[in-house]
């Protein structure tokens, strides 16, 4: 993990902006936003991280699990944190209205380039469900940048 200093550095390497240096003392500080469980096919869990020195939830040993693997070895990740505090997405529903939901993601990472939520989902998972007419968006994880 990051020391302040070395956070600090990060920040101004990458001219991230007030609003972004908030939301990510706001993640490193919080606890996780919620316990995950296991659904019907899914296989809910902790991995027990080196990098981070906690444990980490997941609710998928097929997608979850494998991010986690590969946030825990990657050098590009310097800390990943699970069920971060939730954040409200905008997006325009299949039937044109505009909506807003209060959303938790699965990890929020801090990368040597940048900073994201990380949304972990297969290919045949919508990201964003709509009542009546889901939006299907393709991909196993979507991060959105903070900056």
């Amino acid at each position: 993990m990051l020391s302040e200093a070395e956070l600090t550095q990060w920040f101004q390497r990458l001219a991230i902006p007030e609003q972004g240096r908030v939301a990510i003392h706001q993640v490193r500080s919080s606890d996780p936003a919620r316990r995950v469980g296991g659904g019907h096919r899914n296989v809910s869990g902790r991995y027990p991280s080196r990098k981070m020195g906690v444990t980490i939830q997941f609710e998928s040993h097929r997608v979850e699990l494998a991010e986690i693997y590969e946030m825990e070895h990657g050098a590009d990740v310097l800390e990943y944190y699970d069920q971060p505090p939730p954040i409200k997405l905008d997006y325009q529903a299949a039937s044109g209205k505009r909506l807003g939901v209060i959303h938790t993601a699965d990890f929020f990472t801090i990368r040597k380039g940048g900073a994201g939520w990380v949304e972990c989902k297969t290919d045949e998972e919508p990201l964003i469900r709509e009542e009546s007419k889901p939006v299907p968006v393709g991909g196993r994880a979507m991060a959105m940048s903070t900056g």
